[in-house]
């Protein structure tokens, strides 16, 4: 798809607009985040990615819209996974429950920057070596295999662990132990010190970075366009921080989600490996974007209606 550089800005700014409406409407002002208000943002980011799909149907065609609805439902599939960690995250560092949105905010801006120098990286090593296509089927047929392992092992980490880069940081630069509200860093006894928030919002932006290892080959695996894996991944991640309240007591009865997104990332693995076969001029079929489309809601709807009905047998059980 042809996008010219006038799109591409128009596009980044009104990306903007919207980060900053969240803001000033419901991220400005610290405080509790209701069940209600979770969902009412939850509604309006799908909503704006739905019409967002739908402008790319009028203006240009349906095979773009349907790459996007593809790779958006992936990576909001993918990006459920990492509110486990983020969980975890703000469990270690004892974030007050009234910032923890203005965490989630910060982070998930700092994750997009990251994931859109990686789409650009991405997409240069793609335009000029097909072969890499190999290695990024291969590699999602391998972490689907592993995530298929380590739910079978129920192998769930309980406790986070700082990334180098963060170890680094807070040894490099003096913080304080306690939180002084919103605020990044303050000045004590004449030294400007760190604040908990800013190492807290380094580890959700930083440790994103870990997941756009499997995200980003995944998306790159429906489509090749930039344009639409950049903007998939931002809409997908732009309403995270809402997605955080609203299901954040029902991650624990999503027992099946693993299995299901190991199914995903292989097929889309399988799904690379056979264009890159198609690349080379071997004669085999390759997947379209509605089968694509078509088997991810299909796994998604199973996984988490499996889910659901095995954590109420489980609770059954408990209560007997």
């Amino acid at each position: 798809m042809d996008v010219s550089l006038a799109l591409w800005l128009a596009t980044i700014l009104g990306l903007c607009v919207l980060i900053a409406v969240d803001f000033f409407i419901g991220g400005r002002k610290p405080h509790d985040v209701s069940i209600k208000e979770a969902a009412v943002w939850t509604v309006i980011w799908i909503a704006l990615a739905v019409l967002f799909g739908i402008g790319l149907l009028v203006f240009k065609g349906g095979q773009p819209a349907g790459e996007f609805f593809a790779g958006f439902i992936t990576e909001k599939s993918l990006s459920v996974d990492n509110l486990f960690v983020f969980v975890l995250i703000m469990a270690k560092f004892a974030v007050p429950s009234m910032y923890q949105q203005r965490v989630l905010l910060v982070g998930v801006l700092i994750a997009l920057v990251l994931r859109a120098a990686f789409i650009a990286a991405g997409a240069a090593i793609i335009s000029t070596f097909s072969w890499v296509f190999f290695i990024f089927g291969a590699f999602l047929i391998w972490t689907a295999w592993k995530l298929i392992q380590e739910a079978r092992a129920d192998e769930h980490d309980e406790e986070y662990e700082e990334n180098k880069l963060l170890k680094a940081i807070e040894k490099r630069v003096p913080s304080t132990d306690t939180y002084h509200g919103t605020k990044l860093f303050v000045v004590q006894h004449g030294r400007r010190l760190m604040t908990p928030m800013l190492i807290v919002m380094l580890a959700i932006g930083s440790t994103d970075v870990l997941f756009a290892l499997d995200s980003i080959p995944a998306i790159f695996g429906l489509t090749q366009d930039p344009y639409i894996v950049f903007t998939a991944n931002a809409f997908a991640l732009m309403g995270l921080r809402q997605l955080y309240f609203l299901i954040g007591g029902l991650l624990q009865r999503l027992v099946h989600l693993s299995y299901g997104l190991s199914v995903i990332l292989g097929f889309i693995g399988v799904k690379l490996v056979l264009h890159a076969l198609h690349e080379s001029g071997v004669p085999v079929p390759e997947i379209s974007i509605p089968v694509s489309l078509g088997v991810i809601v299909v796994v998604l709807a199973v996984t988490t209606t499996t889910s659901l009905l095995a954590s109420k047998k489980s609770a059954t059980g408990a209560q007997r």
